[in-house]
């Protein structure tokens, strides 16, 4: 995975996400065999966390049970 191939991806927005520029998540959900995820508030120049398809289930799913707590 490089910025290369990243910038001709397309990014959605998380439902969950503010609309007034808050907690603002956005993931590629069509890259080939990884979930990359980033801040959509520094998208241009922020970093891009990359989970493998498993393990971002996981996490979604963990967050939706209250398994994670801040």
């Amino acid at each position: 995975m490089n910025k290369q191939s990243l910038s001709a991806t397309e990014w959605v927005k998380s439902s969950y996400s503010g609309h007034d520029g808050g907690n603002c998540l956005e993931l590629a959900p069509a890259f080939p065999g990884l979930a990359p995820v980033r801040d959509s508030k520094i998208a241009e120049t922020g970093p891009v966390l990359p989970f493998t398809p498993p393990a971002w289930a996981s996490f979604v799913t963990a967050v939706q049970q209250g398994e994670l707590t801040a």
